[in-house]
């Protein structure tokens, strides 16, 4: 049974007002299959009557939050960010501020976990080995967790890993792959909503805010930018997705060019390093 018009204004409303997340009527098929494996879940017989408990249940409702605030994700996604990452900005990082500097790095709506994962993998490699940390945060109660867990199937470890870092990061348990111990050492994971007031932390050099702000309207991208820009060092790196800007929402951001990728640094920031170049 499809959703009723009053049943979805339920959940896009549930969903704005909990994550900032905008969905817009023609949505209904999306609702409709992220939320039926929950009802199944809870023994009810639709996804019709599982909104309606949720209207009463507090704990459903959450759910249906968690449900429609995970994103797709992979190793490595979109490959010339992680390419520019570490061609450009980790030695820049290392000129700055030199060798026995602890990177931070902030992984921003990390899903379940492949990009910070990533990220972690790509600095064991370079000259940063051991002087990084990395935070990992997200929305969704049940990504952080499997972000934590680090364990994934051979579906998922298929998507975007290269056979070597599997081999030497990850762990065979029966028919899943365990992340090691001593690349989840570095990371840390926790609940953060980035549409409302973020919690203390120090600066970070790096954060990356990929395939985020597309599901924000204009005033919560210009505050979510504006409140990320204030945990930044003054010549640290943003990395947002393709088809994600700053231009014309927070002019406190330069764009630059880093390899074949953009990414965002404080106006603030000194002239941009070799291999990085101003673009607007």
């Amino acid at each position: 049974m499809a959703l009723t018009q009053h049943e979805f204004a339920f959940v896009s409303g549930l969903v704005r007002r909990e994550a900032a997340i905008v969905l817009e009527s023609g949505k209904e098929y999306l609702v409709e299959a992220r939320l039926l494996p929950l009802a199944r879940r809870t023994g009810t017989v639709s996804v019709s009557e599982f909104v309606a408990r949720a209207q009463r249940e507090r704990v459903l409702a959450d759910q249906i939050v968690d449900a429609l605030t995970t994103n797709e994700t992979s190793w490595l996604r979109d490959r010339e960010p992680f390419t520019a990452f570490t061609d450009s900005v980790v030695p820049d990082l290392a000129e700055r501020r030199g060798p026995q500097h602890k990177l931070r790095i902030w992984s921003a709506a990390c899903s379940s976990g492949q990009e910070p994962y990533s990220l972690a993998m790509l600095l064991e490699e370079s000259v940063r080995a051991g002087k990084y940390e990395i935070i990992a945060t997200d929305i969704s109660t049940e990504m952080i967790e499997r972000a934590k867990a680090g364990r994934y199937s051979q579906l998922e470890v298929n998507r975007g890993l290269p056979v070597p870092m599997l081999v030497r990061y990850f762990d065979r348990v029966g028919t899943e792959w365990q992340v090691a111990e001593a690349l989840r050492r570095n990371i840390s994971f926790q609940k953060v909503n980035l549409a409302a007031p973020l919690p203390q932390m120090a600066p970070f050099d790096v954060v990356f805010l990929r395939n985020v702000l597309i599901y924000f309207d204009l005033e919560t991208k210009r505050s979510v930018l504006r409140r990320i820009r204030s945990l930044m060092r003054p010549d640290g790196w943003l990395f947002l997705g393709a088809a994600e800007t700053t231009i014309g929402i927070d002019d406190g951001f330069e764009r630059v060019v880093a390899g074949r990728a953009s990414a965002y640094r404080p106006r603030a920031a000194t002239t941009a390093p070799v291999g990085a170049t101003r673009k607007g």
